[in-house]
Formats: C-alpha cells, structure tokens, sequence
C-alpha cells in the first residue's frame, strides 16, 4: 500500500506544455476509468486546473507502472519528451504537499481562495465515479480540513484572493484603468462570474457571454449585460477589454477573427488552459494579449512570513492525525476481528455468572449487552493506547500475538 502523486505546475511548466496534460471533465471522466482497471492502483483522483495538472493514486506493491508512465499512456505521449517538467513525490512528501496545495501554500498567489475548492471538487469528481478508495478519500478530507482551518486561523493575504484580483491589480500598476471601460468576459463559469463581478467593481461595464443551447435560465452576475456567445464578435469592437475564462477545447478568439472585427486597442486577457485566444494576436497593433502565467504574486512580507509559519504548524497536527490512522489503516480489520473475538470470549466467560443472577430476562439481556460494549471499550483503550507508546513495528508484533491470543483466522 502507497501513496503516490505525479504532477505539473506554473513553476515548472509553461502553458502550452501544460495545456498538454490538462483535462476536461469528460476526459478526467475516462481517465478515471481507465486507471482504475490497472493492476496495483486501489484509487485515483485527477486534480486538473489553469495553473497544475496532478494524478495522485493509492497503490498497492503489485504496481508496475510509474504514475508518470501511466499518464503518459493516457495522453498518448513520449515519456522522454515531458519528464523534466514533472515532479514526483510519495508517501510523506505527497501528503504535505497535499496540505501545503490545498492551503494555499503552491498557489501562484499565496493563499489562493479557489484551491481549496478545486481540490474538493477533485475528491467528489472521482468519488463520483468511483474511483477514489478510502486511503485517497480519508488523505484529501483531512487535507480540505487543514487548509480551512488555516484559512481561519490566519491571514496569508487579504481576503478575496484571486488571480482575477491579481491580473487587475497587475493591469492598474501598468497604468490601465477600467472606470467607464466596456469590457466583455467570455465564459459563464465560476472564473467567470468572478471576472465579471470583479470587473464591475472597477466600475467597468462589463457583459457576459451565455450559450445558447443550455436550457433554462443562465444567470449571470447582478447589473452585468449578457449577449449570446455567437454574436460575441459583433460587440468585440466596441471592447477595451476581453477577458476569456471557458474550459473550451477550442479557441474563443483567434488571431483572425480579432484581425478581422478589432477597431481600436484592446487588451485581451486569457485566464484559461488549455488557452481561450490564440497567442499570435499578439503580434497584431493595438493588442495587448495576457496570459495566466503573466500573473503571479510572491510573499515577501514578514506578516505573510509569519502566516506561512502558522500554516505549516497547523498541518502538522493534521498530517499526524492522519499518518496516525494510515500506519494502521492495513491492520484495522485483524483490530475489528480482536476486539469481537475479545467480546465473545468474555461473554463466554460470564455467561453462567449472569444466568444465575437473580434477575428478569430483559434485565439479563441488557446486562449481556453492557458487559459486550464495556469490553470493547476497554480492548480499545488497550489497542490504541498501545499503538501510541510503541514503534509500529513494535505495535503490529502485539496484534499478531493477539490474533494467536484469540484464535483469529485472519
């Protein structure tokens, strides 16, 4: 048994090698069905955003592919092309990286608002189908748990983090200005909707594309315009900026529909991966084309500093929390079967005692089941406190002297 992750991210990768190895959700959908056929993989949970790609498994020692290997035989690419953009971690090392990302702690922008998230929406996708097993489910609640807390306990940026928040902030110290500017955001998404709503903060007029085939009503944000995404192009013009956020596969703007419809400058800002707008245009006169990967904020401060400290304290309690049930997670059931054949031995023993006391039945019924439950709670305090004043090795001796003890078969 083992916990193993392989991933790629902004500050290895570029996006258009990122772009590579990201997933939709019906691609993640398929992957996931995939892998849990190979032998040696007990779970599996696909984390695809804008700025990573991770495939962690829980395997067992009858593995014979690397999860590496296995991703790339799911892409359908060389292995040799793309490793040096990949890191691989395990056990220890894959389970604080784990807290470290859902905390907010490997985000492009410190204390990212939306990991969080999109690592629990990872965990319910292959919950969903069935892929994660009880060691990945058990790894990511525990990981989603710490990073709330953090995020509770202390500050490791200003609230309302966001690369959304970040690109503005960027674009304003370059000198642009978004009051009274007609901005279009393509994309109804939750990356949208944020764009959107943080746009008009700016006092911006923002408008939202909507599709047309979804059936009932589509929202989008309060005070914001929508136009229906075909005609996107008849409003491009009059745009000073178009922000693109869509898990399309396919382009939103290319280089020859912005040559074709442009009027005057714009700035095309594209927070998506795989890309929204073909990065040729900028190369056209009068675009300014941004990517995700022009946006990124780093902790320099001693306030941030010290919140860093805080986090890595508070997912330590976590991890030991974890590890604690991990490192026993294999001998749990010969535990389960100690304790009920402790049960019926003491029964046994006490069985004649209770009979001939002079009592009702029903009397005698709850006595035998007072008696059961105080002997599990006392193989409990046995076992467990056990476990936590010896080595492991030292530890899973006695359950096996136990099992001989009982007369387990397991």
């Amino acid at each position: 048994m083992g916990i193993q992750m392989v991933g790629i991210d902004h500050s290895m990768a570029p996006i258009d090698i990122r772009t590579v190895f990201s997933f939709t959700k019906k691609s993640m959908a398929e992957a996931l069905d995939q892998l849990k056929q190979v032998k040696g993989v007990g779970g599996c949970v696909l984390i695809s955003t804008c700025n990573r790609m991770e495939l962690w498994l829980s395997t067992g020692t009858d593995l014979e592919k690397s999860p590496y290997a296995l991703l790339c035989a799911l892409k359908g690419v060389p292995q040799e092309e793309y490793r040096q953009y990949f890191r691989f971690r395990q056990e220890r090392e894959a389970v604080h990286h784990l807290f470290r990302l859902a905390g907010g702690l490997e985000s492009r922008i410190l204390g990212d608002d939306q990991i969080v998230t999109q690592v629990k929406d990872a965990l319910a996708f292959s919950r969903e189908h069935y892929a994660a097993d009880h060691v990945l489910e058990t790894l990511f609640r525990q990981a989603i748990t710490a990073a709330k807390k953090v995020k509770t306990c202390g500050e490791l940026t200003p609230s309302d983090q966001s690369v959304v928040r970040t690109a503005i902030r960027t674009l304003k110290a370059e000198g642009y200005t978004f009051e009274g500017k007609k901005c279009m955001v393509i994309g109804n998404g939750v990356m949208g909707k944020l764009a959107a709503t943080q746009l008009q903060e700016q006092g911006a007029d923002v408008t939202v594309t909507v599709r047309q085939y979804r059936s009932g009503v589509v929202e989008i944000p309060k005070n914001c315009s929508r136009i229906d995404y075909g005609r996107r192009m008849e409003l491009f013009g009059a745009c000073d900026y178009v922000l693109s956020a869509t898990v399309s596969p396919n382009y939103t703007l290319t280089k020859e529909l912005v040559e074709e419809y442009q009027i005057g400058p714009v700035v095309l800002i594209d927070l998506a991966v795989p890309r929204d707008i073909e990065a040729s245009v900028a190369l056209l006169d009068g675009v300014r084309f941004f990517d995700v990967d022009c946006f990124r904020e780093e902790a320099v401060s001693e306030a941030q500093k010290k919140a860093i400290a805080d986090a890595e304290a508070c997912f330590a309690d976590q991890m030991k929390e974890f590890f604690d049930w991990y490192e026993c997670v294999d001998v749990i059931p010969k535990i389960q079967a100690i304790k009920e054949l402790a049960a019926v031995d003491l029964e046994q023993r006490l069985t004649k005692k209770v009979r001939e006391l002079p009592l009702e039945a029903e009397k005698k019924e709850t006595l035998k089941n007072d008696i059961e439950a105080a002997a599990e709670r006392s193989m409990n305090k046995l076992i467990f406190g056990l476990r936590d004043c010896v080595s492991q090795a030292t530890f899973r001796e006695c359950i096996s002297g136990l099992e001989k003890v009982y007369g387990s078969e397991l």
